[in-house]
């Protein structure tokens, strides 16, 4: 039987790092529980709400944010309030897979293209692998806005 898996990351601030990788991967901010939000509705104001009513205070609001691939195929994304800072290189790291296929110069160019975008959501260029065939079809390292690396695969 195969098991689900939810990816956990250390964060300062995991409202604004779960808002990068809903934007990112383009996910969604899953609603509070027991909660039927409207089509429209913004599911951040509404845990704002949901824990003010449930009593938490508003220093520990910010202390967890989860976001979900709005089709049920990828993993859960949690994130926690951690207070230190990151100290050394991830041993565990994603691969956000945005040129699957594409080979040489038309892959590049693709990853070249999502780094842009992911550069204007917060994210950080670290360095390009070009290709190397047979067996590297070349990728980008960036980091989150926390300084946790992934790569554009």
């Amino acid at each position: 039987m195969s098991r689900h898996v939810q990816i956990t990351f250390d964060a300062h601030d995991p409202r604004a790092l779960s808002s990068f990788w809903r934007d990112a991967l383009g996910y969604v901010h899953p609603g509070p529980p027991g909660v039927d939000l409207p089509e429209d509705a913004d599911p951040l104001a509404a845990w704002d709400d949901f824990l003010e009513r449930i009593g938490v205070p508003e220093e520990e609001r910010n202390a967890r944010s989860a976001v979900e691939d709005p089709d049920g195929h990828g993993p859960r994304l949690f994130f926690q309030q951690v207070p230190e800072d990151k100290v050394t290189k991830n041993r565990v790291h994603l691969d956000v897979r945005v040129a699957p296929g594409l080979r040489g110069e038309e892959r590049m160019a693709a990853l070249e293209a999502e780094c842009e975008r992911l550069v204007a959501l917060g994210a950080t260029r670290v360095r390009r692998h070009e290709p190397a065939p047979p067996l590297e079809a070349g990728f980008l390292v960036l980091t989150d806005p926390e300084g946790n690396e992934f790569c554009l695969d």
